[in-house]
């Protein structure tokens, strides 16, 4: 019998076991663990089903369940347990990718969000949803644009106190967080208090949170914030108008990774990070001065999915992740090589340059030409603005700027 033959002969439960107690399992997860000859989990899963006569094996990796499961081809009914739902943040999307020569059944749980929703008596179906949990998502953002949202905490730097932290260092020290350790356990502890109450305690590593913030900001649609409203100094700015038509060529979509190379004082990173809160944005700058601006505007603006990247392009490239665009505001003569690693690591990176000299015009439409961009364009943007001269208004001149754009997919729209 082949590994297809065998595998086609066992039965994969992923089961949805709640928050840990058995007493919050459905009838039907009960009635199949209990009919299992094998469990696989975390330790204090396993722990949970100690009455259970099956083989046990202690995993929470996918790829260490399946090369056991390929290990024991005997068994014939297997249940893998996972905390709370198989559809809310778990291993089981992973699983049944990799399971794909056994028959595989999910199995619904209570999920921690239902669970400490029910406790704080508050619905969740209008909830923000993120996980810190091993994951790097923008909470701050989220708490600011929404009223109430669900936080899955845990892993470095994302416990109780350490969110609660970052929520008090942009000013909403004061939003309500509701706070469930060790949810359906006995030892169950909910907590009610301000953020800035929390940040001063500490929680167990095994907790959940919601948030309440009686002021919500809607979340901006679109870019083009006016040039007050960046802290500049002597570091070049990209200016408003330039700014938007750049931003708009990037074609960007909701969960982009973004570099921003030659970033300054961080005007492009810090709009694009704003309109991208499921996004990650890169900000890669090598001078001092214009750094300690860039840190500044972060803060300002509390973006906390924009990452700044001291060093020189394309040295400081090297180890980031692939961008699904790429920005340049200042490339220091390294373009070529700028475009070609954001090329490596992603062929169909959307690139976008912005050029003051007809020699950066001429080495940016060389590159495109030399990598064979699709959606290639170059505008020309020619901006005045009012300047008030005793009663009267005339229009000022500001240097004319090149907007080169390509890449992206062929069909991109």
């Amino acid at each position: 019998m082949n590994e297809k033959e065998k595998a086609k002969t066992a039965k994969i439960y992923l089961v949805g076991i709640g928050m840990g107690n058995p007493a919050t399992l459905t009838s039907q997860a009960e009635q199949i663990i209990a009919n299992s000859d094998c469990l696989i989990g975390a330790q204090r899963m396993l722990d949970s089903f100690g009455e259970v006569n099956a083989a046990r094996f202690s995993s929470c990796s996918a790829e260490e369940i399946v090369d056991y499961l390929k290990e024991h081809p005997d068994y014939y009914k297997v249940s893998v347990l996972m905390s709370g739902d198989v559809g809310f943040y778990s291993g089981a999307k992973r699983l049944c990718e990799l399971l794909c020569h056994y028959e595989v059944e999910c199995i619904a749980g209570i999920s921690s969000v239902q669970y400490l929703c029910a406790k704080a008596k508050t619905t969740w179906d209008d909830a923000k949803l993120i996980s810190m949990h091993g994951r790097k998502q923008n909470l701050v953002t989220a708490v600011r644009h929404h009223a109430k949202v669900f936080v899955l905490t845990g892993g470095k730097n994302q416990s109780v106190s350490e969110l609660c932290a970052q929520l008090c260092a942009v000013g909403l020290g004061d939003v309500q967080v509701c706070v469930g350790e060790r949810l359906s356990y006995q030892d169950e502890k909910i907590t009610y208090a301000t953020a800035h109450k929390c940040m001063q305690q500490q929680f167990s590593p095994l907790a959940a949170m919601l948030v309440f913030n009686s002021h919500p900001v809607s979340p901006p649609v679109t870019h083009g914030l006016p040039d007050e409203c960046f802290l500049r100094g002597d570091a070049p700015m990209t200016k408003s108008e330039v700014r938007t038509v750049s931003i708009s060529a990037l074609n960007l979509r909701g969960d982009n990774t973004v570099w921003d190379v030659g970033a300054g004082t961080g005007s492009v990173c810090v709009e694009i990070a704003r309109i991208l809160p499921d996004g990650v944005v890169y900000a890669i700058e090598k001078n001092p001065a214009a750094l300690e601006l860039l840190h500044q505007n972060k803060a300002n603006f509390g973006v906390y999915n924009l990452h700044i990247v001291a060093g020189t392009a394309p040295e400081a490239l090297a180890d980031m992740p692939a961008p699904d665009a790429l920005f340049i505001g200042g490339s220091s003569g390294s373009l070529a090589e700028i475009v070609a690693i954001a090329l490596q690591k992603n062929p169909h990176v959307r690139i976008v340059v912005n050029a003051i000299t007809l020699e950066t015009v001429a080495a940016a439409t060389n590159c495109f030409c030399q990598y064979q961009l699709v959606n290639t364009s170059i505008v020309q943007l020619s901006v005045a603005r009012a300047k008030v001269v005793g009663s009267h208004h005339m229009m000022m001149g500001q240097n004319p700027v090149y907007v080169l754009s390509g890449g992206g997919h062929t069909d991109e729209r």
